[in-house]
């Protein structure tokens, strides 16, 4: 019988995107069943972050990605051992930006910390979305109006 590996890695997964998703897909070529922790809104206060999207949307929309076998709920900073060892974890992996920070874990499973999809990230929507956001209304709605008159004219 083949011996299979069993991958974990942890995030908040907010505003899921395609950088998430190749995430998760580069995560489940390196063994058989991914478990993916999605950080509850408690633990993401606690970190001093923000969601947009609430814990239970956020790891339904995790759980319904093929190559995730199981969504666990993230609580804390220290669950990370019990995880490895509750669910019997081969690889822990997650984004490089959070290079050396769970080099602890080596003592437990393979840690492997992946390259993030380039110019892609939550941090980047969201300040987007702000940005956005900041425009007067009266500009937005002016902006609509110029391109109507646009349409009119160059039809």
């Amino acid at each position: 019988m083949e011996n299979k590996k069993t991958i974990i890695t942890y995030g908040t997964f907010d505003m899921f995107h395609i950088g998430h998703l190749k995430l998760l897909q580069r995560l489940k070529e390196f063994g058989d069943e991914l478990i993916v922790a999605v950080s509850t809104d408690e633990f993401n206060e606690l970190k001093g972050k923000k969601t947009l999207i609430p814990y239970e949307q956020r790891a339904e929309i995790v759980s319904n990605i093929k190559c995730v076998n199981k969504v666990i709920p993230e609580n804390s900073w220290d669950q990370k051992i019990e995880d490895v060892e509750q669910y019997n974890i081969d690889i822990f992996a997650i984004g490089d930006d959070w290079e050396g920070k769970f080099d602890f874990l080596e003592k437990y499973c393979e840690v492997v910390y992946l390259a993030r999809t380039k110019n892609v990230s939550t941090t980047k929507l969201k300040k987007s979305l702000s940005n956005f956001l900041s425009i007067p209304k009266e500009d937005i709605l002016n902006a609509f109006t110029i391109i109507e008159q646009l349409k009119k004219d160059f039809e």
